[in-house]
């Protein structure tokens, strides 16, 4: 019963982030509990809980008194998140490929195929699976930091690729074939062990991505 009760917890937690990332439950939004109750068939108390988490991460506002909120969004925000993930992912770059292995290298090679033909597509016009894309970005992102060796930097990234995410969902532009093409060179110089190369690649790529989207914000 309480292995129930957790798997119910965990995708209430997974559904209601989702759709603070991908903007069906708006920024500054009020997130009143019989709503959310009715529309993830989630109980009162999951629903705290859950609420909570999302606040301790961010992507929730916990107010005295008043309940919960989609925590707002503001272009100092974004910039703050920017950066924090130019200096924890390249870290994290530096560290996994120095460390990184055969599997690590085809664990990238894997995720660089999905995401550039997901790419391909949407440069051909086909924009309707954004929250793939999306996935394959973000699964791309992880196997070039996977093999840093800390669990701890894996989850503060994860956490804040996510609110970066958010971001780039609200304001729904990709930036094309210039992203295609950072993608690749990333790629190329993870597996050729290039340390400096990957890493400038990877900041030039977070801050191209962060004045694309601050243009369009």
């Amino acid at each position: 019963m309480a292995k129930s009760r957790n798997v119910v917890g965990a995708s209430t937690y997974q559904n209601i982030k989702r759709d603070i990332i991908f903007g069906d439950l708006a920024p500054g939004s009020k997130l009143k509990l019989e709503g959310l109750r009715e529309r993830y068939s989630a109980s009162m108390s999951t629903l705290r809980e859950t609420l909570n988490r999302l606040a301790s991460e961010g992507f929730v506002d916990a107010l005295d008194q008043r309940g919960f909120f989609v925590t707002p969004v503001s272009r100092e925000d974004l910039i703050e998140i920017a950066n924090l993930r130019v200096l924890l992912e390249c870290h994290a770059l530096r560290l996994s490929v120095a460390n990184g292995d055969t599997d690590w290298e085809g664990n990238l090679v894997a995720a660089h195929h999905k995401l550039h033909l997901m790419e391909q597509k949407m440069l051909d016009g086909d924009d309707s699976q954004k929250e793939d894309w999306k996935r394959y970005d973000w699964e791309f992102h992880l196997a070039l930091i996977e093999a840093c060796g800390s669990r701890n930097l894996l989850s503060l990234h994860a956490v804040l690729f996510d609110k970066y995410l958010r971001y780039q969902m609200l304001v729904l532009t990709n930036r094309g074939q210039v992203a295609v093409e950072e993608h690749k060179e990333m790629f190329d110089a993870a597996l050729a062990r290039d340390v400096d190369r990957a890493a400038q690649s990877l900041q030039a790529h977070i801050e191209g991505g962060l004045e694309h989207t601050l243009a369009a914000f």
